[in-house]
């Protein structure tokens, strides 16, 4: 990838390796600044020449789009796999030279080509174009093989699959053993929120039905249950790390916006995707504007479902569905739908037409499959839900068993997981857990944006607490009104008490303190008064000030946005404090998950 100063024109030029919201395929993008920008003659000459030297080059049909969002420009084409440093060379040359055309002068040029731009970028081309791989490519399509490919490691077919080479080392397409490769179904999840609640129950619903599972997350690498790398794994490099592994037979990938709107998709093909939501998050990044852009990224997972593979969707998400219907990949795509009542009028449509469902009837989580009503389980006997209470995790519970079912593992199977999963910590760490300490509640989550914190704080207000505490922050990638909606989401419930926490490794360019003065001023327009508020510029001192001062009957709220904070406090609540028991009426659990 090449990343080019401001003054040359552009802030940011990319290669999506994946489908994205442009294309199904490969593609590169980039982002102009500068008077030209919002030039329509200077970007029409940018998409003519873009098309000129693809075709002289003998490429396909780039076909060129311009993307206006809010400020931002974005310039973005197809381009061939094996060309994409070229095709970003190509794209920055005809933006420069539009820009120039039109009068900018605001930064100087970076790539001067000459009188003959095509024989310039003919000769780059020929030195990109690796011919062991543009054949190993070939021979792929031909076996029905996924490639995945990174700037080190090339690898055909997919987890026990698979074989891997160095990208420097390649071998000979008849040289590969190719009945010794084959696929392995693959789920891709995404959405707002309850994405890794997601990927954690498919797996453990795909390990009950004798898979060996292997998932990627926000929180890593998993094969297994066992780690095999710990970090933030939700874009394209998890995705290949789990894809690669010799072990995995069943693939389940958490796919974030930011590797989507970056890099694209790790993987053209899926036997289903899943999305389990949309909500106000991330909005002014890389042109989502609004819940209907953000709802639009989401949905650019419908590009890889097979086309006998299955699109999971959440039928009490309005923007989402209309989302589905506007966009011709998604619309086409064959559904399920789960939503929290099963007599949802989507639902019961879908059924009417041979669709599967999965929904709540009464007090039990029913799965529609092949024409048959399959019960789950009562609400009060699944570890996830506490009883109904976590209503998002009912949510979570239903889109999981209905891609299990698309994937068409045992229904058995799926219910056994459905009863057991949530009941023990390692089942879904960091997702509402739940401590006694020292006569207090403790409820540790990720709770990232005002929906998620809103639904965790229901919760919290269904124990009924003597008093309930709050520990408050966000990143620094979030504009001024999403920060200031999350401090009003807290105040709507009244906590007693709010310690907002610095976090000081996601400034993402605000200043120090400027996150919290967000924070503590959207507090108190929201009603919450100066004495109830206090500001600390370290995550786990906040955490332990609340913990501290916790009694008998009240309530500790801990989004924690840092696994080795988390696992700092984990270790001392399990050590100082008794773990709440697991009971089969949902009163009360170890470990909620979202």
């Amino acid at each position: 990838m090449t990343e080019q100063e401001p003054n040359h024109g552009f802030i940011d030029s990319r290669r999506l390796t994946g489908p994205s919201r442009y294309f199904d395929g490969p593609a590169v993008t980039l982002t102009p600044i500068g008077s030209a920008a919002a030039a329509p003659e200077a970007l029409e000459r940018w998409a003519e020449s873009v098309r000129r030297l693809s075709n002289t080059l003998g490429w396909p049909d780039p076909a060129p789009v311009i993307d206006r969002a809010g400020d931002d420009t974005f310039l973005v084409f197809r381009a061939p796999p094996d060309l994409q440093l070229t095709a970003t060379e190509l794209s920055e040359w005809a933006w420069e030279t539009a820009a120039a055309d039109a009068g900018e002068t605001a930064f100087d040029r970076a790539h001067d080509f000459g009188a003959d731009p095509a024989s310039v970028l003919a000769a780059r081309a020929a030195a990109e174009r690796n011919r062991a791989l543009a054949d190993l490519r070939a021979a792929a399509a031909r076996h029905g093989l996924p490639l995945f490919e990174d700037d080190e490691t090339i690898s055909v077919g997919a987890g026990a699959g698979s074989l891997s080479w160095a990208r420097t080392a390649l071998p000979a397409a008849d040289a590969v053993p190719w009945n010794a490769l084959h696929d392995i179904p693959t789920v891709l999840v995404t959405g707002s929120n309850g994405k890794t609640t997601t990927v954690r129950l498919l797996a453990s619903i795909a390990a009950f039905a004798g898979a060996v599972p292997g998932f990627s997350s926000t929180e890593g690498v998993f094969v297994a249950g066992r780690p095999v790398a710990l970090g933030d794994y939700s874009g394209p490099a998890g995705a290949r790390t789990v894809l690669r592994h010799p072990d995995v037979t069943l693939a389940v990938l958490e796919t974030a916006r930011g590797g989507i709107l970056r890099r694209g998709l790790a993987v053209e093909r899926a036997d289903a995707a899943v999305v389990t939501n949309v909500s106000a998050d991330h909005f002014g990044e890389y042109g989502i504007e609004n819940a209907e852009d953000l709802a639009e990224t989401k949905l650019v997972v419908a590009r890889a479902v097979r086309r006998d593979g299955t699109l999971v969707l959440n039928a009490d998400d309005p923007t989402l569905m209309a989302a589905a219907e506007r966009l011709a990949h998604a619309a086409l795509a064959r559904r399920a739908l789960f939503a929290m009542d099963h007599g949802h009028p989507l639902l019961e449509d879908m059924r009417q037409r041979g669709g599967s469902t999965c929904g709540v009837r009464g007090r039990q989580l029913v799965l529609h499959h092949l024409g048959v009503d399959h019960l789950l389980g009562d609400l009060a006997t699944l570890p996830l839900t506490w009883n109904g209470a976590a209503r998002y995790n009912i949510a979570n519970l239903a889109a999981g068993a209905l891609t299990a079912a698309a994937l068409g593992l045992p229904v058995a199977e799926i219910r056994r997981a459905v009863e057991r999963f949530g009941a023990r910590p390692e089942d879904n760490p960091g997702r509402l857990e739940r401590w006694n300490y020292r006569g207090a509640t403790v409820l540790i989550d990720y709770a990232h944006n005002p929906e998620g914190l809103g639904q965790l704080l229901a919760v919290a207000r269904s124990l009924r607490p003597r008093r309930m505490s709050l520990l408050l922050g966000q990143a620094g990638n979030r504009d001024d009104e999403a920060i200031a909606d999350l401090a009003r989401t807290a105040a709507r419930f009244a906590p007693d008490r709010v310690a907002i926490k610095e976090l000081a490794l996601m400034l993402r360019g605000r200043a120090s303190g400027e996150v919290p003065a967000l924070l503590e001023a959207g507090l108190h327009a929201g009603g919450i008064p100066a004495d109830r508020i206090e500001c600390h510029s370290d995550e786990e001192m906040a955490a332990r000030s609340l913990l501290k001062a916790a009694g008998p009957g009240d309530v500790v709220v801990l989004p924690i946005h840092t696994r080795q904070v988390r696992e700092r406090l984990q270790a001392e609540l399990a050590g100082e404090s008794e773990s709440i028991p697991v009971t089969r009426n949902g009163d009360s659990n170890h470990i909620l998950g979202q």
